[in-house]
């Protein structure tokens, strides 16, 4: 059964207690939380002072997505607001490994995402230290677009990399999850999936949520 991580993104931000609330109290194992600066991609969304106050209300791991340049700035900072993962950008990371060593240094588990375009080839040599690989399934920047198709490919090479390896790492899918392709992602091998607008835009978050778990 898939991990179910609600992105916060999503959510309405004039009731984001009770949106929180909800999540406590459904079936949700994480919160998703991405951070976007406006450089790595075209789009600003909420910060530290968000994050230190989902923290204080929330009942499950924080799962924090850093879609920022120069993400070793701030990781002590994330984790100080409350980010139990730590998932920072392939492609924004000069030094990955060090990158990694930090976050697992700070006492978070560790995550990195790919974009659209980046082979899992170029995991190779990191794989066994990540706990999170996130398989963007869109393009980062923005919520509501359309599921990438290739993205299970990406699932089916990262699934027989991590095997390969002998690494531990969970397959995290985020973009375009909706109940029509969740079974279909959970089948091809992901372990996580993140769901923005089809919990937040659902007429019953709850139940969607019930809905993904089962798929």
């Amino acid at each position: 059964m898939a991990l179910i991580a609600p992105s916060l993104l999503s959510a309405n931000f004039l009731q984001l207690e009770q949106d929180c609330t909800m999540l406590n109290n459904s079936r949700a194992d994480w919160f998703h939380l991405d951070i976007m600066d406006g450089r790595f991609v075209p789009n600003i969304s909420f910060g530290l002072p968000i994050v230190e106050q989902i923290k204080k209300v929330a009942k499950k791991p924080l799962d924090v997505h850093l879609m920022i340049v120069e993400p070793e700035r701030y990781a002590e900072a994330f984790q100080q607001a409350g980010a139990d993962i730590l998932t920072v950008h392939y492609e924004a990371c000069i030094h990955l490994h060090r990158n990694i060593q930090q976050i697992k240094s700070l006492g978070m588990k560790a995550g990195v995402a790919i974009n659209p375009h980046t082979p899992i080839n170029l995991l190779e040599n990191v794989i066994d230290q990540i706990d999170v690989v996130c398989v963007m399934s869109v393009n980062p920047g923005f919520g509501g677009q359309q599921f990438i198709p290739q993205t299970i490919d990406k699932i089916r090479a990262l699934k027989k990399l991590i095997a390969a390896c002998g690494s531990k790492a969970l397959i995290e899918i985020d973009g375009g999850v909706t109940l029509d392709n969740a079974s279909a992602l959970i089948h091809t091998g992901a372990d996580v999936l993140v769901a923005g607008n089809a919990v937040f835009k659902s007429t019953d978050p709850v139940a969607t949520i019930n809905q993904l778990k089962n798929s």
